[in-house]
């Protein structure tokens, strides 16, 4: 099998799937309406002080973009990596995915607002209109840092699995230069760690009717450079036995391993195959799109000779 590429040429622009146009129209519709209608800023976007009684822009607040800017990035996100990670999680999961990481990111973001400003007492944390769709995009990369993590950029030259370390990076570092950084830093940060919360153990897996994947591979460490990790390994144990200790007591009553075999989606040899399944499915969606551009050149070379 021959490695594939994250660049398809002209292909690359085509076989965007059904569910991913639809929620591209709702971020454009959710922009349009902000952008006519200002007002709608107080009861779609975050605002932390009036979360309460407004308990619903928890939801919406992850669908709104208030710039141009934003909704153009947050769509060709979704259109160009949501058809890698939608064809291997299934439509369905694919959507659960954005719901439950939109979601509880707006949670994490709405605890820490106010935990600021009870800790500077600056009202600004509290009327600060948060939304966007970058919580959900930073999620997508932790998804293709799963499914395809030695896959090669075609232009940087550097592995996938690297590029949620990277996003972060590049943004802490521009929000030493800019005054808005706490407008999408949290949704950011947060969105990259509850969606490896929720691919390393809630996603289920039908194949194997287990939660997650513990592979090593896909552990916290891996964010960081090899020699932070034996840094990052012990610190990353507490929290897991802290925030995930009910998770263990469920993946052991279901048995992960059974007698001193390990079952399957356990170990590496699933995370391996999951890996596979990956790669088969963008080489072959890959694959389709060279077909049919190579079809489309052809029916256009055949209508310009008989138009000769």
């Amino acid at each position: 099998m021959s490695t594939p590429s994250l660049s398809g040429g002209a292909g690359a622009f085509s076989g965007f799937t059904r569910l991913c146009k639809g929620l591209a129209v709702v971020l454009i519709g959710g922009h349009i309406v902000v952008q006519f209608l200002p007002q709608a800023v107080n009861y779609l976007a975050l605002i932390p002080a009036r979360t309460i009684p407004f308990v619903w822009n928890l939801l919406t607040a992850g669908y709104i973009e208030q710039s141009v800017y934003g909704v153009v990035v947050s769509i060709l996100g979704l259109l160009f990596i949501g058809k890698l990670l939608e064809p291997v999680w299934g439509s369905r999961e694919f959507l659960k995915f954005i719901f439950v990481v939109n979601f509880l990111t707006s949670i994490c973001t709405f605890i820490t607002a106010i935990a600021l400003y009870y800790i500077t007492m600056n009202e600004n944390y509290l009327y600060l209109p948060l939304s966007g769709f970058h919580g959900v995009l930073s999620g997508f990369l932790v998804g293709i840092k799963q499914i395809i993590p030695d896959q090669e950029l075609p232009l940087l030259k550097i592995k996938s699995k690297w590029l949620p370390s990277l996003s972060l990076l590049l943004s802490i570092a521009i929000s030493f230069w800019t005054a808005q950084s706490a407008t999408y830093l949290p949704i950011l940060i947060f969105g990259t760690y509850l969606s490896w919360i929720y691919l390393r153990y809630w996603q289920r897996k039908p194949e194997t009717k287990l939660k997650g994947d513990p592979s090593d591979d896909f552990a916290f460490s891996t964010f960081f450079p090899e020699f932070l990790r034996p840094v990052i390994d012990p610190v990353a144990s507490i929290f897991h036995r802290m925030l995930c200790g009910r998770f263990d007591t469920s993946s052991e009553s279901q048995g992960y391993t059974l007698g001193g075999t390990t079952l399957p989606g356990s170990d590496p040899i699933e995370a391996s195959r999951r890996r596979e399944r990956g790669a088969r499915a963008l080489e072959e969606r890959l694959a389709a799109e060279r077909l049919g551009a190579a079809q489309g050149t052809e029916e256009s070379g055949r209508d310009a000779t008989e138009s000769v």
